[in-house]
């Protein structure tokens, strides 16, 4: 039986076969080293991303934030559906026109009275409340969704007859196929997709969105799109919160629409985790909100409450969890937002309007969103620096498509 014998190659001594050897294993070993380091180095910008996005989100958080709080009584004194249907798309108007980011429907009559009750999702999910309340959420919420949403959100429904009667908000993130802003609110689709891969969304466009969470179907999300690749025909975006878009552009983004049973739900089921800084009541009884100064309400969260035929102080007599007399005592500022009124009643829609006007010059925000100088969203008169692509013809860009919203 023969011998293995490790043989040298032939011109060359031992001594340097070992040396080669070496060199080999060192190269070997400071390959291993550089691809270490590198996917370190990789952890690292990961990590660094996703600590900055909670950074990012967390500024987006801490924006100062307008909430109104609306009686649901003030639709069953309306005479007729269609009126009902048209009061609520006023208060819409009205809340979309100063940026209000949050609208509250409460019932202002409690259970004095032995109404129907309905079914509403809302913020805080499946709400059950009396008729008037969630027929005034369901129009307010049907009229900030944009436009290519509403079939998905919003079926058939005996409170939306009359919706075709209403005057569309045109809110700015009721964007249409060719604005090319870089957010956009969309749906969740349900289709398949590859492991690792992120839900397909429909924002609108000719072609769904791939993002970067895998979502259930029918949810409703904002997404940042992201910029295309030279060959790449599928459009990518990433799932943002509700409050980013604001927060990184300035634009005005809608607002959410929250039911509560009682006044004082309005103040204890607020979503913002330090509450309400500030609350506002409006009533005739109030002082003049002429007494409040210029620029020096400051606030981080601002609530103002606005009553219905009988007030304010009806809804505090009608809510057995507060204990106070006084409807002034529930808040910060109660004012009279038109001293010397020519009528004996304001309607609350009204109201809304007036206080919202003379409250801009009284309230500060302590984190005020930055103005918009971007393009990308329709043209208007609050953003004037918009300027169309010049591929699109000149006849495309001067259609007003304002009357197919």
């Amino acid at each position: 039986m023969s011998e293995l014998v490790d043989t040298k190659p032939p011109g060359k001594s031992w001594r340097e076969i070992n040396k080669e050897r070496k060199s080999l294993k060192r190269k070997r070993n400071e390959e291993k080293i550089i691809k270490r380091e590198k996917r370190v180095a990789l952890e690292k910008e990961v990590q660094d991303k996703a600590k900055e996005e909670e950074e990012r989100e967390k500024k987006c958080l801490e924006i100062s934030t307008v909430s109104i709080a609306v009686p649901s009584s003030i639709l069953e004194n309306a005479q007729s559906a269609e009126l009902r249907t048209y009061l609520a798309g006023q208060i819409a108007r009205a809340a979309c026109v100063f940026c209000v980011d949050e609208v509250i429907v409460y019932d202002d009559i409690g259970e004095k009275l032995n109404t129907k009750k309905s079914k509403l999702e809302d913020s805080d999910g499946v709400k059950v409340a009396r008729k008037s309340c969630v027929q005034l959420a369901r129009i307010l919420q049907y009229l900030e969704c944009p436009q290519y949403l509403r079939k998905h959100f919003f079926p058939i429904h005996k409170d939306l007859q009359f919706a075709g009667l209403l005057n569309p908000l045109d809110a700015p993130h009721h964007l249409r196929q060719t604005n090319d802003f870089k957010f956009r609110e969309g749906i969740t689709m349900n289709k398949k997709v590859k492991p690792g891969k992120g839900s397909q969304v429909n924002v609108g466009l000719l072609q769904d969105v791939s993002t970067d969470k895998l979502l259930n179907p029918g949810m409703r999300v904002t997404v940042r799109m992201l910029p295309a690749l030279k060959n790449g025909k599928k459009l990518k975006g990433k799932i943002v919160s509700l409050t980013t878009p604001r927060a990184e552009t300035g634009v005005y983004w809608g607002y959410t629409v929250r039911i509560a049973s009682t006044l004082s739900q309005v103040f204890t089921q607020c979503p913002y985790k330090d509450g309400y800084d500030v609350t506002i009541g409006t009533s005739d009884r109030g002082l003049s909100i002429d007494t409040l100064p210029d620029k020096e309400v400051k606030y981080n969260h601002v609530l103002i409450v606005f009553g219905g035929l009988h007030g304010i102080e009806a809804a505090l007599e009608s809510d057995e969890q507060l204990k106070v007399n006084d409807a002034s005592l529930l808040f910060n500022h109660y004012v009279n937002v038109l001293p010397s009124q020519g009528s004996r009643t304001i309607r609350t829609e009204e109201a809304i309007l007036i206080a919202l006007s003379g409250l801009r010059n009284k309230l500060q925000a302590n984190n005020e969103p930055m103005v918009f100088k971007g393009s990308g969203i329709a043209l208007s008169s609050a953003f004037p620096n918009f300027k169309p692509d010049s591929d699109h013809s000149g006849a495309e860009n001067n259609v007003d498509l304002s009357r197919f919203d």
